[in-house]
């Protein structure tokens, strides 16, 4: 018989978690975590693209608050790809993809990101199955395992 592995424990995530996105200068944003979704997504509008020593970038703006104007965060990032992605509504795009760091709970690690309008979406941010598989465990029923909201007593 073979001797018993043990198992690596994981962290358990919510449906919905605050995460950071400190190299794009996004303190908190609220993330939906969907793993129907294969990679992440980003709301970001007003995109730029222009190459730097001879590398593309792009640049763009982030409105982290939900149903919200203010706090306008202008970033930018190498780009990585242009992918086409099939929206939830069925639409195929070519989107733009950035690879940036993430802080979720005691954890920072890099993410792909796809940025696209989803000023209609109920979330800012998507976290897609690639980026969390092997890193957390998902309990669908619960919000805000590794994180607290922003607001004293706020409920996100």
């Amino acid at each position: 018989m073979a001797p018993a592995r043990r198992a690596r424990t994981r962290p358990v995530l919510g449906w919905r978690e605050w995460v950071g996105l400190p190299d794009l200068g996004v303190e908190r944003i609220k993330a939906k975590i969907d793993t129907g979704a294969r990679s992440s997504s980003l709301h970001a509008t007003d995109l730029e693209y222009v190459t730097r020593d001879g590398h593309d970038w792009v640049s763009f703006a982030i409105r982290p608050a939900q149903r919200s104007a203010k706090g306008r965060i202008r970033a930018e990032a190498p780009l990585v790809d242009r992918r086409p992605v099939v929206s939830s509504s069925g639409t195929r795009e070519l989107r733009p993809f950035v690879e940036t760091r993430i802080v979720i709970g005691e954890r920072i690690f890099p993410i792909e990101l796809n940025l696209t309008d989803r000023r209609d979406m109920g979330f800012r941010m998507l976290l897609g199955r690639v980026d969390v598989r092997r890193r957390f465990l998902i309990d669908p029923g619960r919000s805000y395992l590794s994180s607290r909201s922003p607001k004293p007593g706020g409920r996100g």
